[in-house]
């Protein structure tokens, strides 16, 4: 054999026809077991350079009808080696480059996994069945493996750094309150980069699944901008102060500044208007009433402006789940010692959003009794009840009448009775 070929060059047979399955085969069969020389490879429906590359390595005639043609792994190692002076190892990393050892990577994939795990579960929020929920999830749905793949194992303790820093006490996440969080500050504040929370970044979803676990066993993360947007401010952040807003009607307002004076223009005409909250952070607003009637449903205040105009009383609607900007407006009006009467849809949503105002803000619940929902149900049709259920600790009998009945009754079926209120306040 030629000095040549004993160092190993001339590899020009082992690029023709007869060779390219054959040491594809081998390649693959060593990534998997690590480079072991164990064992056969094989070629289905082999073709006739394939066969004479076969009888060549093994010295054993192959008939032309053979099917499949099976190969040592060692005769074609011994085979190279006497041949080139390169057993299949070296043989194939010249060919095609360095073999994976896929054992090792997988034993190094699942080390980084563990360890991101581990940092984790080390978190003060670990002891919260929606945090664990959460890691369970993207463990087992291939989340973390993904992160680890690219790179970005880091990810995960920055979102657990960003859940904590929004957490109060280690014991619940606050909803949005006066400080709240702008996301470019949270993000700087975790990670160094002011855009890592922007939308449909691997940070802000991981996030917003979690926080999506904490509001629900099943709540999945919201599609549409303005869902996400309401879940971030429910944890304390605030992912826009200018689409943050709040609706109003007459509440009129305390102090010399430009939004207080369209406030009070505001309610000399019983005009509806809305604030952001980039004007409540930046020009402080004191409502002047000293009791503020609060809905869930545009309709009502709608007909409260409609009908009574500026003789309604003091009303904000909360277009559903409250915003920051809500939250921001009435915190400042109770903690200047106005009273809040609150209300909302009978249904388990409503029920959520009035015990949390209930426990936030010592509101009332207005209009909010099973009485109330007794009368509202037999007033027309109504609509079944979705979700999970919720407690009603102000007056346990509301949601047990609701779970009796199944139906869901919008606030709206009260529209007399609740304008009556407005009217006489």
């Amino acid at each position: 054999m030629s000095a040549e070929r004993r160092e190993g060059h001339g590899y020009d047979e082992l690029r023709g026809e007869g060779w390219t399955r054959l040491l594809a085969a081998a390649r693959r069969r060593l990534e998997r077991t690590g480079g072991a020389l164990d064992g056969d490879i094989g070629l289905t429906a082999p073709g006739e350079a394939e066969r004479r590359t076969v009888i060549g390595i093994t010295g054993r005639y192959r008939p032309e009808t053979v099917k499949r043609l099976a190969i040592p792994l060692r005769d074609l190692d011994g085979y190279l080696y006497d041949r080139y002076g390169t057993g299949l190892l070296q043989t194939l990393g010249r060919l095609h480059g360095p073999l994976r050892d896929r054992p090792a990577e997988r034993a190094d994939e699942q080390a980084r996994r563990e360890q991101a795990l581990t940092s984790a579960h080390s978190s003060r929020l670990a002891g919260q069945g929606w945090f664990a929920a959460w890691l369970d999830r993207i463990a087992a749905d291939g989340t973390l493996t993904r992160l680890v793949r690219r790179g970005d194992a880091p990810l995960l303790d920055a979102a657990v750094r960003v859940l904590e820093r929004m957490a109060d006490d280690g014991e619940r996440i606050p909803g949005p309150a006066v400080g709240a969080l702008p996301l470019p500050v949270l993000a700087e504040w975790a990670t160094g980069d002011t855009k890592a929370l922007v939308p449909g970044t691997p940070l802000e979803q991981l996030v917003l699944r979690a926080l999506a676990r904490r509001a629900g066993d099943d709540a999945a993360v919201p599609r549409d901008r303005a869902g996400r947007r309401a879940l971030w401010e429910s944890a304390g952040a605030i992912a826009d102060d200018l689409a943050s807003q709040v609706l109003v009607l007459n509440i009129g307002a305390e102090g010399d500044t430009v939004v207080c004076d369209w406030l009070r223009d505001a309610a000399d005409f019983g005009i509806p208007f809305r604030l952001t909250l980039h004007q409540l952070a930046t020009d402080p607003v004191v409502p002047a009433a000293r009791i503020v009637f609060v809905c869930e449903n545009p309709a009502v205040l709608r007909a409260a402006a409609g009908e009574l105009q500026d003789t309604a009383a003091a009303l904000v609607c909360t277009e559903g789940v409250p915003s920051a900007a809500c939250h921001k407006l009435l915190g400042d009006a109770v903690r200047a010692g106005a009273r809040l009467h609150w209300r909302a849809d009978f249904d388990w949503a409503g029920l959520r959003i009035t015990a949390g105002a209930v426990a936030r803000h010592d509101a009332r619940p207005w209009r909010m009794t099973a009485a109330d929902y007794t009368a509202a149900l037999g007033e027309g049709e109504s609509t079944p009840l979705a979700g999970p259920p919720a407690a009603s600790p102000w007056d346990p009998g509301l949601a047990l009448a609701m779970e009796a009945s199944g139906s869901a009754v919008m606030e709206e079926r009260l529209l007399p009775a609740l304008l009556s209120d407005l009217t006489g306040t």
